[in-house]
């Protein structure tokens, strides 16, 4: 091998924005087109709206204002401002910011003065303005460079703080914003902060009684075993119930504001603590596994300088509360075992139906005891000869959890497809499970049928889902089949699947669709895929004259070396989002069940619409 010259020359220093836009995901985590939740123009928006928050919180300003057109992003809220001296540096100066001084900003979410610096890094235009008693002072950057510093101007404008950006495309490529997205964000921020107002587009949300309203908002009352429990204390708020009909466990949980999506100490202490209170209440040994069947709660807690397991702030790592506080696990014991059990209590209706869901849990699960041990031994054994899932190499390395964000699970049908995935996929992040043959039709069905059916056995354990979507394995599970008739049959009958025994894993953002070219249009130059006929027409215009166009009937006919391009940076995810207007149990009867007038109406009227569309 030859020797590499190693001189100072090979040393350099990167300035603060040159390192955020090399290298991206330290600050915020994936980058992505906006189709996942926790995508980078996500975080970006959040970095922007935690420090309004921080001055809400801090008593200053009740409303913020956010507008989303296109791809430009407007922030404004009515705080103090930030001091007219200092606009520039909070925004272009690494570890500076108001947070450091604990006197101002005690239980802040964002600690280490990065987020903001890193919108202007990552954004093609970005500007800031600060209004206080009476003078205005504003800043422009591109791509993080100073390009309009002017001076203090006097103003009659109201204080506080307002930032423009725009992402840059280049780094967050064919991006855009999701309203479902923001809007599922700004309902959490006013859940965690009764009083605040957030204008979005028009549209203004606000909540009166936090979690409460949450679980409300996100629950069907009539699957609700019991109204929600909501317990509320000085740095601490909890709100349980039940679902009739879901099956595993669903959490909600929060540290300082932040939507820490993937746990962390302050969810582990209260899951734990949640079964003590319950066993020594009813004074029986039950299983946890028991009690916690069906469950459907959210959690948040208030740290000083709390400790995350990274920049996106995820999942907590502190195990203080900090100042004279205990630990996080004593601290959220002490309170769901006072609270929680007072409740119990003074609420014995409330018990009744508690004990008695608990004892069906029970039931079921010594019924399920023979089925479930034969069908973990079943997928133990698929696992090892690898017949269904080929894994990913960030499961078998030291960095998983860091890099958990970047997983990807595509479910293919057929050995063609499959093939092509495997051979053409990242192999340190994107996984494959192939099926065989349909699916069955879970709907209706219970959770019995998962052991038994070998597909949905191997799928759940691939997942690591039995229990709980605290350790789901991959952040994006992705149904990548043929577009006809037949792969629609199969994504539906896995929509299906995971609606009737997983709902939270779609409520969470993690289940999409892949979308895949109906066309190659190309000439002797150039080759254009086409994922509609809009597309293709376009296509065909720009690749003058008559140029090879090749229609794609199933993802077995794409080659590797082109399935590389749809799975690698330019993939293209439909996210598959519930419907606020019907409950789960209305969505599949309707469409699942025996057939109804009202589905023949409905796919005779959808069919119309599409033939028009495409006469068009």
């Amino acid at each position: 091998m030859a020797e590499t010259n190693y001189t100072e020359d090979n040393i350099r220093s990167l300035d603060w924005k040159e390192h955020i836009r090399m290298r991206p995901g330290m600050y915020i985590g994936k980058l992505g087109d906006g189709s996942s939740p926790d995508d980078g123009i996500y975080i970006l928006l959040k970095e922007v709206i935690d420090n309004c928050i921080d001055e809400f919180v801090m008593g200053a300003g009740k409303t913020i204002e956010i507008k989303i057109k296109d791809k430009e992003v407007k922030v404004r809220d009515y705080g103090r401002g930030i001091p007219l001296g200092k606009v520039v540096d909070v925004v272009s100066k690494m570890n500076t910011g108001g947070k450091y001084d604990s006197r101002a900003f005690k239980k802040s979410v964002g600690l280490n003065g990065v987020g903001t610096k890193a919108v202007n890094a990552l954004s093609a235009s970005f500007k800031v303005e600060s209004v206080r008693d009476g003078q205005q002072k504003a800043a422009r950057f591109e791509l993080g460079e100073l390009v309009e510093d002017p001076n203090v101007e006097n103003t009659t404008k109201r204080k506080g703080t307002k930032v423009t950006f725009v992402p840059d495309d280049t780094i967050f490529k064919n991006y855009k914003f999701r309203s479902e997205y923001v809007e599922k964000m700004l309902r959490n921020y006013v859940y965690l902060n009764p009083g605040l107002t957030i204008d979005f587009n028009g549209e203004k949300f606000v909540s009166e009684n936090g979690l409460k309203d949450l679980l409300e908002d996100d629950m069907n009352k009539d699957d609700m075993l019991y109204p929600v429990v909501h317990l509320r204390g000085d740095d601490i708020e909890v709100a349980i119930t039940h679902s009739k009909t879901q099956y595993s466990e669903s959490y909600y949980s929060f540290v300082n504001g932040q939507n820490t999506t993937q746990g962390g100490t302050h969810l582990s202490a209260f899951r734990e603590a949640l079964v003590k209170t319950v066993r020594e209440h009813f004074g029986k040994n039950y299983d946890a596994s028991d009690i916690r069947k069906s469950i459907v709660a959210a959690i948040s807690i208030k740290v000083m300088e709390p400790v995350f397991e990274s920049q996106t702030k995820t999942k907590l790592g502190s195990t203080d509360m900090g100042g004279d506080l205990p630990t996080v696990r004593t601290y959220i014991n002490d309170f769901v075992k006072t609270h929680l059990d007072n409740y119990l209590h003074k609420n014995p209706e409330v018990a009744e139906k508690l004990q008695k869901k608990i004892l069906t849990a029970e039931r079921e699960r010594k019924e399920l005891s023979g089925i479930r041990k034969l069908a973990k031994d079943r997928a133990k054994k698929a696992n090892l000869h690898n017949k269904k899932l080929r894994d990913c190499r960030i499961h078998f390395g030291d960095n998983k959890k860091e890099r958990y964000l970047e997983t990807t699970l595509f479910i293919t049908e057929g050995d063609s497809a499959s093939g092509s995935i495997t051979k053409s996929r990242d192999v340190n992040t994107q996984a494959v499970f192939s099926l065989k043959g349909k699916p069955l039709n879970s709907y209706g069905l219970s959770k019995k049928i998962v052991y038994e059916n070998e597909e949905f056995n191997l799928l759940q354990a691939a997942l690591n889902i039995e229990e709980s979507l605290e350790d789901l394995r991959y952040n994006n599970i992705v149904i990548a089949t043929d577009a006809d008739v037949d792969g629609m049959h199969i994504r539906l009958l896995l929509i299906t699947f995971f609606l009737q025994f997983f709902p939270e894993l779609i409520k969470e953002g993690h289940l999409y669709i892949l979308q895949t070219p109906l066309f190659r249009v190309r000439n002797k130059k150039e080759t254009i895929y086409c994922y509609s006929e809009e597309e293709r027409r376009d296509a065909i215009e720009k690749l003058k004259p008559k140029p090879e166009i090749t229609r794609f009937k199933g993802l077995g006919e794409i080659s590797p070396d082109e399935f590389v391009h749809f799975i690698g940076e330019d993939i293209r995810l439909d996210p598959v989002m519930l419907d606020k207007q019907m409950s789960i149990e209305e969505m599949l009867s309707f469409y699942m069940g025996k057939n109804t007038p009202d589905r023949q109406k409905f796919i005779i009227e959808n069919l119309k619409v599409e033939l028009d569309a495409v006469e068009e």
